[in-house]
């Protein structure tokens, strides 16, 4: 790998280092030693019945947590590998990079961030950070998972730098302020948290982009949510699907979504890639760290896919995020949450000796939060059930 890796990849051998020291493996490279953690991480198994989108409530064949990073981690592999950065740690972010969700997906974040309003809110990127810095507990010499500073600021900043240049939150900070948890990390060991991450990190992040669109096509329409006539209408997709039917007329339906998701992805990422690779050799940058400083993002689609990336998200956002049926879920979800906020907040033993000791002896509301969010979806239903309802159901 090393005669490979470009010179503006991340070097594992350079790497900033861990907040607390350890010696170094012999059989595996920093990053490599990362990605394996989250993986054995009780946070990373908890998301295989954590929801991606609630149709997969529906069936045992559509995505959850688990299997959506999964192929986000296989997207960002491929363009790390093609853009000769380190693949191990653009793996290693993708796979961390929804640790921190709640259960019930984006309902139960913005549920729990309501709750937690004159406390902090919650936010699920700072959660994750938390997790990974705090919150596991598997090893005897530390709390969390004492990663890399790469892999730490690859999943706090995927999505770019959280603090102008001035110390000012950017724009899409600017309304809430950077999580104070972050900030707390940042002060023990520095983020960066005015430039972007790294060109692997950037990679993650448009991979988890690239997954979400084909995969929630995929799954909406498997659900019956979504028609292909009416996805149709989003210009990228129709061009894909004439092309699809031109050289295969009277595909089955099951073929036919298969096809679509398949192309979908192949042509996202082979746009990334070119575009990725034009804009690096623009830069000039011959280190990492000057490619975290270039001034914007340098792993991207061109402009014809981003047009294309907005009009998928915002067709989906119509017609499936906010189709009726899941609306209904959705609504049950956030009742379900903040139910058992209030309960466990109200009588923290129900939450067990150990989350009822982190209650008295911290932030009652974080500690509350922090064992809401650990939850899967179906333990979160059975403890609404064992506190509130019992026959109560999501559907």
């Amino acid at each position: 790998m090393a005669d490979l890796r470009a010179l503006y990849a991340s070097d594992p051998a350079a790497t900033r280092g861990r907040l607390i020291p350890e010696a170094a493996s012999p059989t595996r490279t920093e990053f490599q030693r990362d990605r394996d953690r989250i993986v054995h991480s009780t946070a990373f198994r908890r998301l295989a019945y954590k929801t991606q989108v609630f149709v997969h409530a529906e069936g045992d064949h559509f995505r959850t947590r688990l299997t959506h990073t999964i192929e986000v981690a296989q997207i960002a592999r491929a363009l790390a590998r093609a853009l000769r950065l380190d693949d191990d740690l653009a793996e290693a972010i993708a796979l961390g990079h929804d640790l921190g969700h709640t259960p019930f997906g984006h309902t139960g974040e913005d549920a729990l961030d309501a709750c937690l309003a004159d406390h902090g809110g919650f936010e699920h990127n700072s959660h994750g950070l938390r997790i990974v810095t705090e919150l596991e507990r598997r090893y005897a010499g530390f709390d969390g998972l004492n990663l890399t500073q790469e892999t730490v600021e690859g999943l706090v900043k995927h999505n770019g730098p959280m603090l102008e240049a001035n110390g000012e939150p950017t724009p899409r900070w600017r309304a809430r302020g950077v999580p104070a948890a972050i900030l707390a990390y940042d002060a023990r060991q520095s983020l960066d948290l005015d430039a972007h991450a790294s060109l692997e990190a950037q990679a993650a992040a448009i991979a988890d982009d690239i997954a979400y669109n084909a995969h929630d096509i995929d799954d909406g329409l498997r659900a019956g949510l979504l028609s292909v006539e009416a996805i149709r209408s989003v210009p990228f997709i129709g061009a894909v699907l004439d092309e699809i039917e031109a050289r295969h007329p009277h595909l089955e339906l099951a073929r036919l979504v298969n096809e679509l998701t398949r192309r979908v992805i192949t042509r996202f990422i082979e746009d990334a890639i070119g575009e990725s690779g034009r804009r690096i050799a623009e830069s000039g940058a011959a280190s990492a760290d000057e490619a975290r400083r270039a001034g914007r993002a340098l792993v991207a689609f061109s402009e014809p896919l981003a047009r294309a990336d907005r009009e998928i998200k915002s067709f989906l956002f119509a017609h499936l995020y906010r189709h009726e049926s899941v609306q209904r879920v959705r609504l049950k979800a956030d009742e379900m949450v903040r139910a058992l906020y209030h309960a466990y907040s109200e009588r923290p033993a129900e939450m067990g000796e150990q989350w009822r000791q982190r209650a008295l002896h911290g932030p009652r509301e974080r500690a509350v939060a922090d064992y809401i969010a650990g939850m899967t979806d179906r333990f979160a239903v059975n403890e609404y059930r064992r506190l509130f309802d019992p026959a109560a159901n999501l559907r």
